[in-house]
């Protein structure tokens, strides 16, 4: 047995066979070519970066600070001239009067004040402590005005044929702001009171539970609606493409249009639905589906309030959402040979024990990913429920309650401290769930 190599290609020959074998190590030429794809990609790879990842550090860096809606703009010096006094004669007394304020209601303006240039006829006579006068041109130096702060100055002086001829002499000309302040999305103060304010509350812990409560049954109802839909039709059988796109409806339809219908049918007044149960006798009167937070149920001797309004909100998330399950599910069942099936069914094994011993072990591992992912996005829903039911009756989940907080309330803190707890919830349920979950063999 003779082993030879080459100088070009280090080939080794073994028995009349001969194996090209890779070089050992990158050479200078191949690292060059490195660094330059590596400074090519670098500007996507760091705007995708800065996509991903603004968002998030902009509202983990405004859940620690005292924003309101109000503080999105800066502390402003607000000014109004106005003109005292009816002169008629040259040399009548008149006044002009500012009043000043400031535009936020709790912080600040440093070094605040303003200059004008005084009307045409107009002569000073008595000027307030805080201003100064160089010849028309009026300087006022107020000083630090706090928030809600108001002043009021006011200049006495006399008038000349000049300023009687001036028709608004208080627009001759426009006095000119000046001041510091600090805006609350920038200074370097940061407090932890909206998450105080966050889990303080009683709500808080109700709107969680209810969070999950719609979060885990809509994924699940997604997933066995999905499940079943590809096992009906995973089977070939006339106009089964046609019953493929009819199933992808709820999924490709616009959310508004969807969530307006199923308000429509289900409304107590006028509502299809509540027509039909009532005419059948079904129900004794027309029932609120989205508007009744909880119906009293007797079963088997026990009674028990069952959510209405979240339950009809979690039977539109699984309607809606289940195409998308069905998918993905029916794509791995057709990868599933059928010489397997064909084994099973000649050793007598029934249809529900094909699909419990070897369809079901076969869609672990895509069931799993789809759990995650429906998980996810089911948990960060917000336009389904506010669309249906606007958080009313006992549907308010974290991402209304964001919502609220943030807008309705106008408190932008305790949004975002609310949304970082969403973040929060789904990083460790995600972190946990992957570590954790069984995988198919081969994803």
């Amino acid at each position: 047995m003779s082993a030879i190599a080459d100088q070009a290609g280090k080939t080794v020959s073994t028995a009349g066979e001969s194996v090209s074998q890779p070089p050992k190590g990158a050479g200078p030429m191949q690292k060059r070519e490195a660094r330059l794809a590596y400074t090519m990609l670098a500007p996507t790879f760091l705007i995708i970066l800065a996509i991903v990842l603004g968002p998030l550090v902009a509202n983990f860096w405004i859940s620690f600070k005292p924003v309101e809606l109000g503080d999105l703009r800066a502390p402003k010096v607000l000014i109004n001239e106005r003109v005292k006094g009816k002169p008629q004669l040259a040399g009548d007394p008149a006044t002009l009067e500012y009043r000043v304020r400031n535009s936020s209601q709790k912080n600040s303006i440093a070094d605040a004040g303003f200059t004008d240039i005084l009307p045409p006829g107009f002569t000073a006579q008595k000027l307030p402590d805080a201003c100064s006068l160089t010849g028309t041109n009026l300087t006022c130096n107020i000083g630090t005005l706090e928030g809600k702060a108001r002043e009021k100055l006011v200049i006495a002086g006399t008038v000349s044929n000049e300023y009687l001829a001036l028709k608004k002499p208080e627009k001759a000309s426009k006095p000119a702001v000046f001041g510091k302040a600090d805006s609350v999305l920038t200074n370097s103060t940061f407090t932890l009171d909206n998450f105080r304010r966050v889990f303080d509350s009683d709500e808080f812990w109700s709107v969680l539970r209810v969070t999950f409560y719609y979060t885990i049954f809509g994924t699940v109802g997604a997933l066995v609606l999905g499940l079943f839909a590809a096992q009906l039709l995973n089977t070939s059988f006339k106009g089964r493409g046609i019953l493929r796109g009819l199933f992808l409806f709820p999924y490709v339809s616009p959310v508004i249009a969807v969530a307006f219908t199923w308000v429509v049918l289900l409304d107590p007044f006028s509502g299809t639905l509540n027509a039909l149960l009532t005419k059948m006798g079904v129900f004794a009167e027309p029932v609120n589906f989205f508007g009744q937070r909880a119906v009293d149920l007797h079963l088997f001797g026990t009674s028990f309030e069952f959510p209405l309004a979240l339950s009809t909100v979690i039977a539109f998330e699984a309607w809606r959402y289940f195409p998308l399950s069905f998918l993905f599910i029916l794509a791995r069942m057709q990868s599933v040979s059928t010489d397997i099936y064909e084994a099973a069914e000649m050793d007598g094994a029934t249809p529900l024990q094909q699909f419990w011993y070897i369809s079901l072990p076969q869609l672990m591992g895509i069931l799993s990913v789809l759990f995650l992912l429906r998980f996810i996005w089911t948990f960060n829903k917000f336009d389904d429920i506010f669309l249906l039911t606007g958080g009313n009756a006992g549907t308010r989940t974290l991402t209304v309650d964001v919502y609220e907080q943030g807008f309705a309330l106008s408190n932008l803190g305790a949004g975002a401290a609310v949304a970082v707890v969403v973040f929060v919830v789904l990083v460790t349920f995600a972190t946990l769930f992957i570590r954790f979950s069984t995988k198919e063999e081969g994803l």
